[in-house]
């Protein structure tokens, strides 16, 4: 049976976890090198902006770690508690925008790898996510923040496609640029899922806005945040021994901001 529906990823939980899951190995590694390395403070408490189904913070909270997070969709959150649960975890992800939040207590460490950042749509709301995560930081303390630039001495990628793959479940998928309002600064993508079990074929067609920055422009942004300071730069190959120097060719870039 084919079925086809609009709909966001985000309101499938268990596909969008497996599709964009097969990273957490090296990023949890990278998290912990980063905390090693870049941290002014010992990291036992760590906090996820828009944690989505919060695969990174249940193998933290694992190993030993504080975790704590919220996402504005409540599905989403549901199932990243369910899976702490079953950890034996607290259930301590909330319901919550990350533009403008505040937290109980300080974190030590926090973490939003894979271009979340960019659904922020105007520079108030990214403005007020910085702001929030420098309040929320210890002093010493990380923001590791991985975001999409757009190049100035190269094309900018147009598409990219993901496949995983669990048992019978297999998932596809396919995102491509629409193109970019240069007045608002919003680059439109479409995107088509595609959802495979032995009996049936599911398409979600989803379309996205991200927030477009130049490598100057983000500076500029986190120019107006005093608190936070860039500590290193890498890209998404998550070497720790290999910092990236943003050039002009530069599109993953996974910014480390400390804590002044």
């Amino acid at each position: 049976m084919n079925t086809q529906v609009e709909a966001s990823i985000y309101d499938y939980p268990v596909y969008y976890d497996l599709l964009f899951g097969s990273d957490v190995a090296s990023e949890f590694r990278f998290l912990k090198a980063c905390f090693q390395k870049h941290a002014g403070c010992e990291v036992s408490s760590v906090f996820e902006p828009a944690c989505g189904t919060g695969r990174l913070l249940v193998k933290l909270g694992r190993a030993g770690f504080a975790v704590s997070g919220n996402d504005l969709n409540p599905k989403a959150v549901q199932y990243c508690n369910d899976r702490l649960a079953k950890y034996e975890l607290p259930a301590t992800v909330v319901v919550g925008d990350m533009s403008n939040f505040r937290v109980r207590k300080k974190f030590d460490a926090a973490f939003n790898m894979i271009n979340t950042f960019r659904h922020l749509s105007t520079e108030e709301q990214a403005l007020g996510h910085l702001q929030c995560m420098a309040k929320g930081l210890s002093k010493g303390g990380l923001y590791i923040l991985g975001i999409h630039l757009e190049p100035t001495a190269c094309k900018p990628m147009q598409e990219e496609s993901w496949s995983a793959r669990r048992g019978n479940l297999v998932v596809n998928s396919y995102m491509w640029s629409k193109g970019i309002d240069r007045k608002t600064r919003l680059e439109h993508l479409g995107l088509h899922v595609d959802v495979f079990t032995p009996t049936s074929r599911l398409r979600i067609v989803d379309h996205m806005e991200y927030r477009t920055y130049k490598y100057a422009e983000f500076l500029s942004l986190l120019e107006k945040v005093p608190a936070l300071e860039i500590a290193e730069t890498y890209d998404f190959a998550y070497n720790i021994r290999r910092p990236h120097v943003v050039n002009g060719r530069s599109e993953d870039v996974v910014f480390v901001l400390r804590r002044r």
